[in-house]
């Protein structure tokens, strides 16, 4: 009887700690917030050069709201600059694909194709500000019958996502994936 009572006052002090956090965005202010975390043991080196290629390949069904992978971009990126990383430090270079690809459009294309402007264009600028290299698979748009004319400002067309994985992480960059 001791043993579950002690382990349900564990967890219900671990939630109260957790309830207790400051909510932040320290580099993407419009996305990506996370939960301060000024005890943590385990942090970023802020000494290092963060070189990253991440392979974005899900999309969300709902067209109306940012896909939780791109979402995760600005989450990578908040995340660094609270554990002590400069943001200058940080060199992200993202390949869209697959299910993502139709977060790319302007918002002249996405709201003729879902009836409302693209949810992503806000996030792809604050990416591309803090300087994220931002490429989107050009087989995936052609399979899709995206124009490169629809693609949103900033935003760059690479031969396909496979090479920008392949080339990136030749360079030494480490791959995520979302």
């Amino acid at each position: 009887m001791k043993i579950p009572f002690f382990t349900f006052l564990c967890c219900v002090s671990f939630i109260g700690i957790l309830q207790g956090q400051t909510l932040v965005n320290p580099v993407i202010k419009g996305f990506g917030t996370i939960g301060d975390a000024p005890m943590a043991a385990e942090k970023p080196d802020p000494n290092m050069v963060y070189n990253i290629v991440v392979d974005v390949a899900t999309g969300d069904e709902d067209k109306s709201q940012v896909f939780f992978a791109l979402n995760n971009l600005a989450r990578l990126m908040n995340l660094h600059v609270m554990g002590g990383v400069p943001p200058e430090q940080l060199n992200v270079v993202v390949a869209i694909h697959g299910s993502a690809i139709w977060s790319v459009m302007n918002d002249q294309a996405y709201t003729k194709r879902y009836g409302i402007a693209n949810p992503h264009s806000p996030l792809f600028e604050e990416l591309l500000a803090q300087g994220v290299k931002i490429a989107v698979c050009s087989q995936s748009m052609f399979k899709r019958k995206i124009m490169p004319e629809e693609l949103a400002p900033g935003l760059e067309m690479a031969t396909s996502a496979l090479t920008v994985l392949t080339t990136y992480q030749l360079k030494g960059y480490a791959l995520l994936k979302f």
